[in-house]
């Protein structure tokens, strides 16, 4: 397991304070000092990484409410030959990963992971299993702003076919032995995947939790 470092958790919790202050209170002079902490947090970010300050503060200002982990779910999904569907992603660099996302409100996250496969790589699929409630932090991904529990099912195909959307440029099944190596890390690790197929054959497992 690998430990996030310092300056990434003081930031992201820096954020969080900054967050919930802002939606919490009504004083002025307090709001104030919020939208400082806000600031500061993402030049913390930005001198850490390659993002701009300013970029890095939009995209702080659309968060609001109490500040809370994000959840993106991913489905494993084998066909009758035990093959993994996995999708190239468009907004990074074409890579592959699982089918998935941050999970919308007003669905369930099986019914999330559900949704994701269809529009993604145009397959239907029923979900079988809980594989796996992950910590982003815990799962060897790289840094990130937010906090995110990462939550994985296993799925089997009910029928479709092969579809792009604007999310992917392409479609493929996989055994474990040729998986592609460009993932998308920051969707999904190599350590994941191998997890996926190793509850795929022992589906007595229980549910992974970190």
């Amino acid at each position: 397991m690998d430990v996030e470092p310092d300056w990434l958790v003081w930031a992201r919790e820096i954020q969080a304070i900054a967050q919930t202050g802002l939606t919490f209170s009504e004083n002025p002079y307090d709001r104030e000092r919020y939208e400082a902490l806000r600031a500061l947090s993402a030049r913390i970010f930005a001198a850490r990484t390659s993002a701009l300050a300013e970029r890095i503060e939009t995209l702080f200002e659309g968060e609001t409410g109490y500040a809370t982990p994000k959840i993106d779910v991913r489905a494993a999904v084998f066909d009758e030959s035990d093959r993994l569907l996995m999708v190239r992603e468009a907004a990074d660099h074409h890579r592959w990963t699982l089918p998935g996302g941050w999970a919308d409100v007003n669905l369930t996250t099986a019914e999330n992971a559900i949704k994701e496969v269809v529009e993604e790589s145009g397959y239907r699929v029923g979900v079988t299993k809980l594989a796996a409630l992950w910590d982003r932090t815990r799962q060897r991904h790289p840094n990130g702003v937010f906090s995110c529990a990462k939550v994985f099912f296993l799925c089997d195909l009910l029928g479709g076919e092969a579809t792009t959307s604007l999310e992917t440029s392409e479609v493929g099944w996989f055994t474990q032995d040729c998986v592609p190596s460009d993932l998308s890390v920051g969707r999904v690790t190599s350590g994941q995947i191998s997890r996926m197929f190793e509850h795929r054959r022992n589906p007595e497992l229980a549910t992974d939790f970190e």
